[in-house]
């Protein structure tokens, strides 16, 4: 096929990929997408592409910087913060930030993919579906194409090539092949399930809708995201093998003797729940890592493509995003110089994603186990204390992550001087108005310096 020099090719129409294209139409490219898939709105998606996500800052700014904000906010369901349920059925609300304005929230994966390709295409971006990447010759720039519906082999040629398709790349398979090429995926020893508690009467919300319900049980946890339909999309994260399993439920009555006695209150609420439990495939969940995300000006790697995550912090499509306000801001500032453009993008944002995929790690082991802690509680009545005493000084690292575009890397370092300050105030006192703000005052002042606090 003869060479079209200002045409970009997107590998994946995911969230990044149509997103991405927006930005590079109004750069003045031609911009090209092949997907894998059928056409999600012309075809029913099958279950476990349809578990909601949180938008929180980093992806609201990008949304916001492509002009989508406005009509997305029809689409989404704040929530304030963590409803946690116990065994016995009891109900306790940890609010994720200092005010009503700090809050996440839900969206359906497929009404944003939706929304995102039908922008992307109203902006002249062409969506090839059923197109899947077979491989790259990473020397001429070919993409090679196999037609999921009709056999057929082709090939492309561009003059860039970017992958935003998912953790399991075509096009990083191919950089797999380079010389000194650095991966390592780490599979989580759990897997979820996608379950769903629909709507009461008249399209209502049969619990609190305000919030990310969470049933934690310290080697497992049952989480609920609510939906503007009334339904909750709710996520069951169990080990695969060994006690509580996946591995162990296999009948129904195993299925629903599980649920009674470890999540009594969510029973009722889901009255098709060994059907959802033996029809919904059971996921896993990977966090990748590898360097470098590029070749030449040729090829790039964005989103899960070059860093997938596990999707315990809600950041996954947040990351996504901020690669994609990365991107394009370096575009601005270097023009087509893609060998430069793509070497600096690494730098910003490796650090950046190593870091977020490590806290999101660790955040698994503290919804499932360590927001039932009443010291845990306490912890963070006092981290919210300190952050109002301290505004620009003190922000919970959860905070930093989620309703600013700190970087990660910086979250995480301040993170950990953090907890050594939480675990010295908090040592020998059970109230906030124990708290010695006078020692406060000179470890924070001692430990940490001020911080830039633009959402």
């Amino acid at each position: 096929m003869p060479a079209k020099p200002q045409t970009i090719t997107l590998v994946g129409a995911g969230l990044n990929g149509p997103l991405l294209a927006m930005g590079l139409r109004r750069h003045g490219f031609t911009v090209e997408i092949y997907e894998r898939r059928s056409d999600m709105r012309r075809v029913r998606m099958s279950a476990g592409r349809s578990i909601n996500l949180a938008l929180s800052a980093r992806g609201i700014h990008a949304l916001t910087d492509a002009g989508l904000w406005g009509n997305m906010r029809k689409i989404i369901t704040p929530m304030k913060g963590r409803m946690m349920h116990s065994v016995a059925s009891e109900l306790t609300f940890q609010p994720y930030g200092k005010n009503e304005a700090e809050v996440i929230n839900s969206i359906s994966r497929a009404e944003l993919n939706i929304a995102l390709m039908n922008a992307a295409e109203a902006e002249g971006v062409r969506i090839f579906f059923q197109q899947r990447c077979t491989g790259m010759d990473l020397k001429t720039g070919f993409v090679h194409l196999h037609d999921e519906q009709t056999g057929e082999e082709r090939t492309v040629e561009s003059a860039v090539v970017i992958g935003c398709d998912g953790s399991a790349s075509a096009i990083r398979n191919e950089m797999l092949k380079l010389n000194r090429f650095k991966f390592s995926q780490q599979y989580l020893d759990y897997g979820y399930k996608e379950l769903t508690i629909p709507a009461g009467p008249n399209g209502t919300h049969v619990i609190e809708e305000n919030a990310l319900h969470i049933w934690p049980r310290g080697n497992y946890m049952l989480i609920a995201l609510p939906n503007i339909d009334g339904t909750f999309a709710c996520i069951l994260f169990l080990p695969f093998e060994g006690n509580d399993s996946f591995a162990q439920l296999n009948k129904h009555n195993e299925v629903l003797g599980f649920f009674q006695s470890r999540f009594p209150d969510a029973v009722p609420l889901m009255p098709q729940l060994t059907d959802n439990f033996f029809s919904n495939p059971t996921g896993a969940m990977v966090t990748v890592k590898c360097s470098p995300w590029h070749v030449e000006g040729k090829a790039l790697l964005l989103g899960d493509a070059a860093h997938a995550i596990v999707p315990f912090f809600g950041q996954g499509i947040n990351c996504g995003f901020e690669d994609c306000t990365c991107l394009l801001e370096l575009l601005d500032r270097h023009g087509a110089d893609w060998a430069r453009l793509f070497r600096e993008f690494e730098q910003a944002r490796k650090v950046n994603t190593d870091a977020i995929a490590d806290m999101a790690v660790e955040n698994f082991v503290e919804m499932r186990d360590r927001v039932a802690d009443p010291k845990f509680l306490f912890r963070k009545r006092v981290e919210l204390a300190l952050e109002e005493r301290f505004p620009h000084l003190f922000v919970p690292k959860y905070a930093m992550v989620t309703f600013h575009r700190i970087p990660y890397a910086t979250a995480m370092k301040r993170g950990t001087v953090q907890e050594r300050i939480l675990a010295e105030l908090c040592a020998s006192i059970e109230r906030i108005d124990e708290l010695d703000w006078g020692k406060a005052e000179r470890m924070i002042g001692a430990d940490l310096t001020p911080l830039e606090l633009a959402a």
